[in-house]
């Protein structure tokens, strides 16, 4: 679990989280939507560690990031797994290599070891013939699967992903979503995906929260999402009238 309590960070004169409390709980895909400038991607770096909040805590199973000797931290950040928006391979590496690169940097494991750890996550991740493909030979599906076993090949504790789905096709969208999530409660591994893809929300949001302008603006469940009177979710999520639609005729069985 990470909890999140009163945080706050500014750059200059522009306070860009102001006070955000929340939590993120162990076997969930928790997202965090916004439109652009809400907050997000300066919120999920407080997480990861690359920037420092001016205020407020991050604990990580009740370990406060910021009362952690630098050891702690390196060991803490070992325990993170992170999808880039982009996929972020090397263009260079083959998929293996791709995937092996953080074994080979952080651990001591024998070659045999660490080959035998690419193949198990590779397969986990159906793909299973791609080892020696370079990334410009696969499509943008297959890398972000191969970002996703990168991200997973360390036993991670906790998982990054940062719009996961930029760039795919709706069906392959799907797979992703579906993959992240299966991962997730695989493993009990405490997921957080910054996202603007509604199809997301909707479909694997167990925990959302929804930040505006810095604030934490509201949180609960994508069932929750269909309940809400709150109008700056409303007008965000159902911005498109296919959204309306399913909103109505969920509240319409509900009744």
């Amino acid at each position: 679990m990470i909890e999140v309590g009163d945080l706050y960070k500014s750059f200059g004169d522009t306070e860009v989280l102001k006070g955000i409390s929340t939590s993120f709980e162990k076997g969930k895909t928790n997202l965090i939507i916004g439109q652009s400038g809400s907050g997000k991607t300066v919120f999920m770096k407080c997480m990861l560690g690359l920037i420092n909040p001016d205020k407020g805590y991050i604990r990580y199973e009740g370990r406060d990031y910021s009362e952690m000797a630098l050891a702690e931290k390196r060991n803490l950040r070992q325990e993170m797994g992170m999808v880039f928006q982009g996929s972020a391979l090397f263009d260079s590496m083959t998929v293996e290599g791709n995937v092996m690169f953080p074994l080979d940097m952080f651990t001591r494991q024998s070659r045999s070891e660490m080959q035998d750890r690419v193949d198990f996550v590779l397969k986990r991740v159906n793909l299973v013939d791609a080892h020696k493909k370079f990334p410009s030979e696969i499509s943008g599906g297959m890398q972000k699967r191969v970002a996703i076993a990168r991200a997973i090949v360390m036993n991670p504790k906790y998982l990054f992903c940062d719009e996961p789905n930029s760039g795919l096709d709706p069906k392959t969208a799907i797979l992703i979503d579906n993959l992240i999530q299966e991962i997730t409660q695989e493993y009990n591994i405490t997921t957080v995906i910054n996202t603007h893809d509604m199809n997301s929300v909707m479909e694997i949001g167990e925990k959302i929260v929804f930040l505006k302008d810095g604030w934490k603006a509201w949180e609960g469940s994508n069932k929750d999402i269909f309940r809400t009177d709150n109008e700056a979710v409303t007008n965000f999520v159902y911005s498109s009238e296919l959204f309306k639609k399913v909103r109505q005729m969920y509240l319409e069985e509900r009744n």
